[in-house]
């Protein structure tokens, strides 16, 4: 009777487990088609286009709305999780638009960008490059990047100066190794059966935050050669990401022809969308024509 009793117990939550494996894997993936994006879009008369660019192995997805070639190029990079359409406010703001060619970005492992597999901070960098120069017009850039979206527009101005990138924005970015967390259950969910349990997006999501342990140890090196302007937008009330991030990245963009921090007293991690009047206002406001000042050459001994 007992043995029956624990064969049904075992049944059922084995029954349990499946279904919420199923169903996780299903859901929270954080994304929009582009099929339901362009009719969102119709409707406000802005256009729409999505589009696939194969940057070594892996398939880049990507979005415009209203690109014009003859406009600056606006960039966004979500952090984790997310997608492109974290930014969809942006790709719709009528003002924006009359400034820029407005882009987004899903990250690789999210969105439609080879959804699930997780890269670590260097491979992306290197796959959004490829994709940077396809969408490069020649015009100035500006890289806005969220949260883990923060390093990595770092990472891509750091790699590509050759890039006419003159504006870099970022929104409450993880730059700082010390203020990094060991979090050391993100391994245990990772390498074991754990991981199948996690929803949609957030597999992924914890397997780049694991890698990016290691990937923050970069962030000295990578600021130290960015050399456009730079704007931190940070929330005081931050949580996941402290502000002494931003304090931090300012310290170290020993290079960089301009650094300006603006400070959000009572805003936690969340500003692309509390404070979205602020940071459209902000980027109405770059200078968009100050070229980038050039790498000065090293200094050779005889």
């Amino acid at each position: 009777m007992v043995k029956k009793w624990l064969m049904r117990i075992f049944v059922t939550l084995a029954v349990i487990a499946f279904s919420w494996i199923v169903f996780a894997q299903s859901c929270m993936k954080f994304r929009t088609s582009d099929s339901l994006a362009k009719s969102q879009f119709e409707e406000k008369s802005i256009p729409f286009k999505g589009s696939y660019f194969k940057a070594n192995s892996t398939t880049l997805h990507y979005v415009e709305a209203s690109r014009d070639s003859s406009l600056p190029l606006l960039i966004f990079v979500h952090g984790s999780p997310g997608s492109w359409d974290a930014f969809d406010p942006y790709l719709k703001d009528s003002m924006l638009l009359l400034h820029y060619g407005i882009i987004s970005i899903d990250r690789p492992g999210f969105g439609y960008s080879d959804f699930g597999k997780a890269q670590n901070l260097d491979q992306q960098a290197k796959e959004i490059s490829l994709l940077l120069h396809h969408l490069s017009n020649g015009k100035p850039i500006c890289l806005v990047g969220h949260s883990l979206g923060g390093p990595m527009v770092v990472k891509l101005v750091a790699d590509n100066p050759d890039l006419p990138i003159n504006n870099l924005v970022i929104l409450a970015g993880s730059l700082d190794p010390s203020e990094e967390k060991p979090e050391g259950w993100r391994n245990t969910l990772d390498r074991t059966p754990l991981r199948y349990l996690l929803p949609g997006a957030m597999r992924p999501s914890n397997a780049e935050l694991l890698m990016f342990k290691q990937d923050v140890n970069e962030m000295p090196e990578a600021l130290s050669k960015v050399r456009c302007r730079v704007l931190i937008m940070q929330g005081k009330k931050d949580t996941f990401v402290p502000p002494g991030n931003a304090t931090y990245a300012q310290q170290h963009l020993t290079h960089a022809s301009k650094v300006r921090i603006v400070w959000f007293e009572d805003e936690n991690h969340f500003i692309p969308w509390t404070k979205f009047n602020d940071i459209r206002d902000s980027l109405l406001t770059l200078n968009l024509n100050e070229p980038v000042t050039p790498p000065r050459p090293e200094k050779r001994g005889r």
